[in-house]
Formats: C-alpha cells, sequence, structure tokens
C-alpha cells in the first residue's frame, strides 16, 4: 500500500492530504469563489495556482494529493509539478476514473462532467492518466461509487483493476450522496480470486453529514485507508458560512472554523487522509492549523449537534451552484 509511506512522516500534517478540485477548472461548487479567484481563470492562471498550493502544502508536511479525470486540467497541473521537481518522491499521488469533464473550460456550461463507470470508460481514462502521471500514479479510484452503479457488479471492470493493482497501483473508489454507508459496505464484498479489490475508500464527511461515520469505521477495521473528502461541506463549515457554534468554539481554540471542522474529523480514528480542497494559500494554512487543534470531548459534543439528515444535506449541495 502507498499509503505506508505516511506513516513514516513525522509532520503532523502528513495526514491531511490536498484535493485538486477547486483549481484544475474554473469553476466548482465551493461556497466563495468569486473571493478565492480572479474573474479571468485561464489554464494559465489555475497552472500557476495549483503549482503555489503544492509547493505550500509539501513545504508544511503535507504528503498526498488528490486528482480527478474530470477535475478539468488537475492531473496535467499535477503532472508538470512532479516532472519539475524530481526530488519529491516521498508523496502519494491518487486519481479517479468515472466522470468525463465537458466544461470546456467555462463556468457557465450547462452540463460539467458526464459519469461512466463502464469498461470502455475505464480503458479510455485509464489511457488519459497514463498519459499524463505515468509510473507516479499510486492510487486510482472509481469517482463517486453509489449503491446502484454496474460497477460493484460488473466482473470485466473488476478483472481489469485487478490487473492493474498486480502492476502495483492501488484501487479504491469514493462515494457520494445520502446512501454512502450502504455503498461502502457493498464494496466490501466486492473480490476478485477471493481477495478484496479495493485498498482505499473516499467518502464525504463532516460536521454536517456523519452518516456514513459507521461504515467507514468498518472499512478501516477491513484494511482499507479511508480518505476524508469535503470535510468543509463545500464552504459551508467555513468563514462567514460557518454556523455559530462552530465560530464559537473555533474562537476559543484560537483556530478558524475551516480547521475545527477539520480537526473534529482528524481526531477519528479511522481517518487516514482528510483532505484540504484549498482555492489559495492563505485557506491551506488555515485547514492545515487542523493538525494541532486540540478538541475537549465537551466541545466535540457541541459540534456533533450539527448534524443534518443526509438527504436534507444532499439535498443542499445539490442546489450549489457551479461558480
Amino acid at each position: 500500500m502507498p499509503f505506508a509511506r505516511l506513516k513514516a512522516a513525522t509532520t503532523p500534517t502528513a495526514h491531511i492530504g490536498l484535493g485538486l478540485a477547486a483549481v484544475g477548472r474554473p469553476g466548482y461548487i465551493n461556497l466563495g469563489r468569486d473571493r478565492d479567484l480572479p474573474a479571468e481563470r485561464t489554464p494559465e492562471m489555475l497552472l500557476e495556482r495549483t503549482h503555489e498550493l503544492l509547493d505550500a502544502a509539501y513545504a508544511q508536511g503535507v504528503r498526498y494529493f488528490d486528482a480527478a479525470r474530470s477535475y478539468g486540467r488537475a492531473e496535467a497541473f499535477l503532472s508538470d509539478w512532479l516532472r519539475a521537481r524530481p526530488a519529491v518522491q516521498d508523496v502519494v499521488i491518487g486519481s479517479k476514473w468515472g466522470y468525463t469533464y465537458t466544461a470546456d473550460w467555462r463556468t457557465d456550461a450547462e452540463v460539467h462532467e458526464v459519469k461512466d463507470h463502464g469498461v470502455a470508460t475505464f480503458e479510455r481514462q485509464r489511457t488519459e492518466t497514463g498519459m499524463l502521471l505515468g509510473e507516479r500514479l499510486d492510487l486510482y479510484q472509481i469517482h463517486s461509487l453509489t449503491a446502484g452503479s454496474p460497477a460493484l457488479t460488473d466482473t470485466a471492470l473488476h478483472a481489469r483493476l485487478a490487473e492493474l493493482a498486480a502492476g502495483g497501483v492501488t484501487i479504491g473508489f469514493s462515494t457520494s450522496g445520502p446512501d454512502q454507508a450502504d455503498t461502502i459496505r457493498a464494496a466490501l464484498d466486492v473480490t476478485v480470486d477471493g481477495s478484496p479489490l479495493f485498498g482505499t475508500v473516499q467518502s464525504t464527511y463532516n460536521l454536517l453529514d456523519t452518516a456514513a461515520g459507521d461504515a467507514l469505521e468498518e472499512a478501516h477495521e477491513a484494511g482499507l485507508t479511508v480518505i476524508v473528502k469535503e470535510a468543509v461541506a463545500n464552504g459551508r463549515l467555513a468563514g462567514p458560512a460557518a454556523p455559530a457554534p462552530l465560530r464559537d468554539i473555533a474562537e476559543e481554540t484560537g483556530a478558524t472554523p475551516d480547521a475545527v471542522a477539520l480537526a473534529a474529523v482528524l481526531c477519528r480514528p479511522w481517518a487516514g487522509v482528510v483532505l484540504s480542497g484549498a482555492a489559495t494559500t492563505a485557506q491551506l494554512s488555515a485547514n492545515l492549523h487542523a493538525a494541532v487543534v486540540d478538541l475537549g470531548q465537551e466541545q466535540l459534543d457541541r459540534l456533533g449537534e450539527l448534524g443534518e439528515e443526509p438527504a436534507a444535506y444532499w439535498q443542499q449541495r445539490a442546489k450549489l451552484p457551479w461558480s
């Protein structure tokens, strides 16, 4: 498992990763993008911003970087950064397949990405990822697996993924939606020749939506590395959008609301890597402070009262505009 490299890291931020969804393409659903990025978001500008973030993250101890085929040019930006820094060999690189980016570098596109978990899409996107990341790819994940996805039952796909795993690439999956727990448990049952197919799971888990927690603990106990995404709920747990109890505890701890939200996830014993989705180096530095935020049980109990019903959470997320 490539994540064994993180066990050798001594920095407190080694288990915070950097996801590139917010900077690999001009449009995304995070709140406050009008403040985070200029109105003119050229590929050259976002390439420079991505490299600034990667440099800052690496310098501050981050060792996992996460991309996807549907994150616009994220894989290409990450590839350029790795190629320009050949001495950087202690990082873990993950990407995802299953969504095709269709926005043509526009924020007002009617459709930004199209989902397909078929073998043909895997073959095409694996080739595309390979051309960019080559042997630096450590983890390849099925993007946004759901309980009804054919990827859970397609044995031809499983065989192809197992071939990739035999070549040294860990196979994982990410989840989305109100039924994440069911998806995780179904994926734990997927085997090829009697061996579990998946080595990682990446799921949404945050103070507003904790529904996947028990299933993620089960995945951890089964030997999977758990990666947590959207720990600040696409900006709903950061800055002015943060609910009052979170802001209060941030003031008590001398941290920002986003750092507290991340710290509340980092303290889960099953959380292997928690992703920052920062779009600026200032956001990144604030996020990374989560590694040293010490939350007491009384504070965790108060934060636990912020939870929403999964259906309501995902309905609200679906309403977030691409901007």
